[in-house]
């Protein structure tokens, strides 16, 4: 009986998330409350398949982790799912259970449970059918995950093993190290600039997890975003029961330390690092803007325009097209709580590496000074407007919109205003905003590959 039910709602699950691209979905309206906890909730009720997606964020990112221990963020929501303590007499899943247990519970569930952490977050996600039975089993199930862990030693162990031989390999790839010395050299000594090393890893234990954890993913400092097919009195029940198992904070939560700003780079530094590679890897840029600067949206049509467009980019023409000097380029911006930098990457040969370089900081230079063409902003505004649609075809998709909206204290109705607010910037707006961010003479450039 047990396997016909992981097939039956295994595949309905993958199933109606097929058929979901057939029901594309315009902005939905977006509830937001508070709960007498302290953990708020964002809910968009999307009924046209019997699915629930949510994503429980918490700010326990790894800007957060000691500077002796980088990467504990990031293990320590892996280990989440390594196994959870007893809990007897407590809901349908009282007992100890371990990694193999688990994946046996959510696979008979036809449900899917992850933890995770960026340099934010730490986000726990949960895709299940939205039948009651099966819904209110697999929140049980990740109420469990999140609010009691086990953090098994041997597992630790057996992990930390993995992690420092990933690293290692890591290591020795170009890509790795040019990416490194960029983040580095653009971030200095902010924790996004942090590297996880196999001398961090050795010194984080089971017992650094569990008191992070405690300190951290507390209910008063939840944001949960739900979309699918529920209503606001089962969103909240979900909401109350997938952060009963947490501890409670009868006094409220206490501010976190606040993490300073990504500081702006006072001169222009090269750093070139000798590989044995074919190709040379190069990476350009700056601290860029965080999420919550009014420029945004003209900094993404800029950003479109100069090298985040593809083959229509200037980047491209000028760097692949013209001069045949890389397959492809490159520009983004990674805009966050903080000023995430502003990049453009690319691989040449080592032999053109220079010649790269120097088209490269022309053609930012010279967008930088000119701003676009009417033509190229219009061209941008087609292509991001038209392709918008596509961002919200799917509930998973739907849901990670919504969580930035919870995450970065987006409006409501940030998904309803997008088109007019693209629409409304001027070729004046993009040049005034990229000249604010970006400042040719000022940025790192890293070149690894080539000798000494």
């Amino acid at each position: 009986m047990f396997a016909l039910q992981r097939f039956t709602a295994g595949a309905l699950l993958a199933g109606v998330a097929a058929l979901f691209a057939t029901h594309a979905q315009a902005a939905v309206p977006i509830q937001h409350w508070t709960l007498p906890n302290g953990a708020q909730v964002w809910l968009a009720s999307v009924d046209s398949l019997p699915i629930v997606d949510l994503q429980l964020d918490f700010d326990a990112g790894s800007r957060r982790d000691p500077a002796a221990q980088s990467g504990l963020a990031s293990v320590s929501a892996g280990m989440v799912e390594k196994g959870v303590r007893a809990a007897p007499g407590s809901g349908p899943y009282p007992q100890a259970m371990d990694q193999n247990a688990l994946g046996e519970a959510w696979a008979d569930l036809g449900a899917s449970f992850d933890a995770g952490a960026g340099p934010e977050r730490t986000s726990f996600s949960l895709r299940t059918l939205s039948d009651p039975p099966l819904l209110d089993k697999a929140v049980a199930l990740a109420a469990r995950e999140i609010g009691e862990p086990s953090f098994p030693d041997d597992i630790w162990k057996r992990e930390r093993e993995r992690i420092g031989a990933a690293i290692k390999e890591a290591n020795t790839k170009p890509d790795t190290i040019a990416s490194r010395a960029f983040s580095q050299a653009v971030y200095g000594s902010h924790p996004f600039g942090a590297e996880v090393t196999e001398e961090s890893l050795a010194r984080i234990d089971t017992a650094a997890m569990r008191t992070r954890y405690e300190q951290l993913i507390v209910p008063c400092r939840a944001k949960l975003s739900i979309v699918g097919a529920v209503t606001r009195p089962q969103a909240e029940s979900i909401a109350m029961t997938l952060l009963s198992r947490l501890p409670a904070q009868p006094a409220g939560c206490a501010a976190l330390p606040v993490v300073p700003e990504v500081l702006p780079l006072t001169a222009a530094k090269e750093e070139r690092i000798p590989f044995a590679s074919a190709q040379a890897h190069v990476y350009i840029g700056e601290p860029g803007y965080p999420r919550s600067d009014p420029d945004h949206f003209a900094l993404n049509l800029g950003n479109y325009i100069l090298g985040g467009g593809g083959f229509v980019s200037r980047l491209t023409e000028q760097v692949r097209e013209k001069r045949g000097l890389a397959y492809s380029i490159y520009s983004g911006f990674a805009p966050g709580l903080h000023a995430g930098a502003f990049r453009i990457g690319f691989q040449t040969r080592p032999d053109q590496a220079a010649e790269a370089v120097k088209v490269s900081r022309e053609v930012l230079a010279k967008f930088v000074a000119d701003g676009p063409t009417e033509a190229e902003l219009k061209a941008a505004k087609d292509n991001l407007i038209g392709g918008f649609p596509l961002l919200l075809d799917s509930n998973r998709k739907l849901l990670g919109n919504v969580a930035n909206i919870a995450w970065y204290g987006l409006p409501l109705d940030y998904l309803d205003t997008w088109t007019a607010r693209m629409n409304a910037i001027t070729v004046a707006d993009v040049k005034a905003a990229i000249q604010r961010k970006l400042q040719p003479d000022r940025m790192v450039t890293v070149i690894l590959g080539g000798k000494e």
